[in-house]
């Protein structure tokens, strides 16, 4: 649990005539995401759903196609439904009387993947792109005793969270910014300087993860394999064999039979990907790693260009689906350049084509033998950790990195820390 210490400053905000539209229509699309998973969860003949991930399966992908919101503000307009359905579950054990929550004030919940905080202005997506919102601020020097210069103009403390709000009376908008000290620990009423951090702490670790057309879905530096690319792409051969026969047909009866069972593998190939994203989330938090490494996604796609466009769709909405659950965790997702990460040995750097044959990978220098996806699964993450040691800002930022292996994680420079050592 994150038991940092909060502080939130209200900011008003100055925002261009032109662009005042775009931040009510976004609070109207948040709000009616919001209420749609109230009139979801909530239900007075059965059980209430308080379930955040069960909401985000049932709602998230109708909610992105009725708004043009951006997939985290979606998600924040679930989830704050559901705890607000959570909150009415618990009166009613205690024999309080409640009723379905209904959202209709003025309010949007940003975060770093929806806005930018920075030192006088922010960024906010709305549904038209992003909104530059300046700040309207005291002179400096009148600053220093106000909560925006003792937290927000601090180095000690991070904006996280915002929630926008618009004063209708005024005709104004302000920014309510949440900010936290990772530096102080709360221990009972008492607040204390923690002790400096450890090595875990300054240095990220990170899993890498190599995704396939053939054979095992996806594979991940500390050698999970996590479900079969050959099985998904089975089940979409057995329904293009359908379809097809039903199409030689050509009756009425038989067109209806193609959009039932096309509607029926749609919801199945999604329902498959997001358990295979929870998978690799299961995978990256028991590994205790800090982010989760992919290859660009542009190398995806030219990488299955002569495959179908479902291949293209399953990669791609893997990757969305990832990076959607990441943010309910203190995990990031990131991406590196692909180049060779298939032929260059793990072990000693050495790269060839000839060192991979399909599946198999035996270094043509070194001898090292492995699973060839594994084996580009530690190169992907080594890859990141690369970036951060020459200076690359990192997601978590830290001064350097390792990459997550089987049983402990490996830095750039060929340091092994067993996996007992790194929490």
């Amino acid at each position: 649990m994150d038991d940092a210490p909060r502080r939130t400053v209200p900011i008003k905000l100055d925002v261009p005539e032109q662009r005042r539209g775009d931040l009510h229509q976004t609070k109207q699309q948040f709000l009616h995401c919001a209420n749609r998973t109230s009139d979801w969860a909530w239900r007075y003949d059965d059980y209430c759903i308080t379930s955040k991930n069960k909401a985000e399966n049932a709602l998230y992908d109708d909610l992105r196609e009725e708004t043009d919101l951006t997939a985290n503000l979606v998600q924040k307009g679930i989830r704050r439904a559901i705890e607000a359905v959570t909150g009415g579950v618990e009166k009613l054990k205690q024999g309080e009387k409640t009723s379905q929550p209904e959202f209709d004030s003025w309010s949007v919940v940003y975060d770093k993947r929806s806005a930018t905080f920075n030192d006088d202005h922010a960024t906010l997506s709305t549904p038209n792109g992003r909104v530059k919102t300046d700040y309207v601020l005291q002179p400096e020097s009148e600053r220093e005793g106000t909560p925006f210069g003792r937290y927000y103009e601090s180095d000690d403390w991070d904006a996280s969270t915002a929630t926008l709000q618009y004063d209708e009376q005024e005709d104004t908008f302000s920014l309510h910014v949440t900010l936290k000290n990772p530096d102080y620990e709360v221990d009972g009423a008492e607040r204390h300087e923690a002790e400096s951090p450890d090595d875990h702490e300054k240095n990220g670790v990170v899993l890498g993860v190599d995704l396939n057309v053939t054979g095992v879905f996806a594979v991940t530096s500390t050698g999970a394999f996590i479900g079969s690319a050959d099985y998904l792409n089975h089940k979409r051969d057995q329904y293009e064999q359908r379809r097809g026969k039903l199409q030689q047909t050509g009756t009425r009866s038989a067109h209806l039979t193609i959009q039932s069972i096309g509607s029926a593998f749609s919801e199945w190939s999604l329902d498959w990907l997001h358990n295979r994203a929870n998978d690799l989330i299961a995978e990256a938090q028991s590994g205790d790693v800090d982010g989760i490494i992919f290859e660009n996604l542009d190398h995806i796609r030219e990488n299955i260009a002569n495959g179908s466009q479902f291949q293209q769709w399953a990669y791609a909405k893997f990757v969305e689906l990832v990076e959607y659950k990441a943010e309910s965790t203190a995990l990031f997702v990131d991406f590196v350049n692909p180049a060779y990460t298939s032929q260059r040995c793990s072990h000693c750097g050495f790269t060839h084509e000839d060192n991979r044959d399909d599946k198999a990978f035996v270094c043509q220098d070194c001898g090292h033998e492995a699973n060839a996806d594994y084996n580009a699964a530690k190169n992907i993450a080594n890859r990141y950790c690369g970036y951060i040691h020459r200076g690359q800002k990192s997601r978590g930022g830290w001064a350097t990195s390792q990459l997550a292996l089987k049983s402990g994680a490996l830095n750039v420079n060929g340091e092994y820390t067993p996996a007992e050592l790194l929490g």
